[in-house]
């Protein structure tokens, strides 16, 4: 089969590759239909190996190279086990997340922080595939009126609609969201469905701001023209929003966020960075904000296909752009040159 894989920075090859092999009991193998570009997939392109390992992964047994992708959407060809509700031919999505099963946090139903856990796409042969192994326990049958496109997104969604969990987000709740990314998005679609009376969200790019006002933003301000931080205060009767939501993973504007939220506020970092966050204690201790950390998915992807499926949920301002898989190098280069130029771009290996 061809697939479009990961030999390391820079260096993608769409070449002919093995099939899977038969599925193990917790494994499932299946036929993409499309897969999304995520900003880690165009990270570990420009300056990987970040989160793929260069040594076999110690769940999967994977190494580079291997194909990137993580958000797919697809038939079942195969099963490695009966489950419940899913049976070959069937239309699915897939949380992506290997897990070990057993730890104190699987335990728990914290399979997303299992510390040998890995992503297919990263620690396993991904979705920029024509097929692709995933762990059964991850499967979501789609409805009849969730199409393939919008499956394919549901793994973004899902992270917006987990970080918007973990901030508690309330009916008539103030909320201010940093970036206005694809993540950015999906958290401004969850905190709306959550029941944000206010929402705010700072982004520099116009085009974003102005998709993000036809989505029911209240207000998208450019960061480098106003101070965010008093816009929201003063719109807010003076006391700031309930909670700020980092997608950016930059530190100064973590740092920021934590001065940003009200006091009595809730900080959650969504947004996958590197390096040390910097604020005053004083602004946390005295002001008793929450600052608190959000991971991916967790149990989330099922939600966003049922929120899909009953129409509280329209993810298509999400998707940009669509592709051939034959065209991945292309894209990619495209990306890395321009990433402003879309939010999500779908693959498809069965062409255009």
């Amino acid at each position: 089969m061809k697939a479009l894989r990961w030999h390391g920075a820079r260096d993608l090859r769409f070449e002919e590759v093995a099939e899977p092999p038969d599925p193990a009991p917790h494994e499932a193998v299946v036929e993409v239909a499309w897969c999304g570009v995520c900003g880690t997939d165009l990270h570990e392109f420009l300056e990987g190996p970040h989160m793929i390992r260069e040594s076999p992964h110690p769940l999967t047994g994977a190494a580079p190279p291997l194909a990137l992708g993580h958000e797919f959407s697809g038939t079942v060809l195969a099963l490695g086990a009966e489950v419940a509700g899913i049976a070959v031919g069937d239309r699915v999505t897939a949380d992506p997340v290997w897990r070990c099963g057993v730890c104190f946090w699987c335990a728990r139903g914290e399979y997303h922080i299992c510390p040998k856990s890995g992503s297919v796409g990263l620690a396993s042969p991904g979705g920029f595939a024509e097929r692709v192994t995933v762990p059964l326990a991850g499967l979501t049958r789609l409805p009849d009126n969730v199409d393939d496109e919008l499956a394919a997104v549901a793994e973004p969604l899902a992270v917006g609609l987990h970080a918007v969990s973990r901030a508690g987000v309330r009916p008539g709740d103030n909320v201010l969201v940093v970036g206005g990314g694809p993540i950015g998005v999906a958290v401004v679609m969850a905190a709306k469905i959550a029941g944000a009376a206010g929402l705010y969200v700072s982004e520099p790019l116009a085009g974003r701001r102005e998709m993000l006002l036809g989505i029911g933003v209240t207000e998208a301000f450019d960061p480098r023209e106003v101070d965010v931080r008093r816009e929201v205060f003063t719109r807010t009767g003076r006391i700031g929003p309930d909670v700020v939501i980092d997608a950016t993973g930059v530190p100064q504007l973590a740092g920021q966020a934590v001065a940003t939220v009200r006091r009595g506020g809730r900080v959650v970092l969504a947004g996958v960075g590197h390096g040390s966050v910097e604020f005053d204690m004083g602004q946390l201790v005295f002001y008793e904000r929450s600052v608190v950390g959000t991971l991916g998915y967790n149990f989330d992807i099922p939600r966003v296909i049922d929120l899909l499926s009953t129409g509280r949920l329209d993810a298509s301002p999400l998707i940009t752009g669509r592709f051939s898989l034959a065209d991945g190098t292309g894209v990619f280069a495209d990306l890395a040159a321009d990433r402003a130029r879309h939010l999500k771009v779908l693959l498809t290996p069965k062409g255009l």
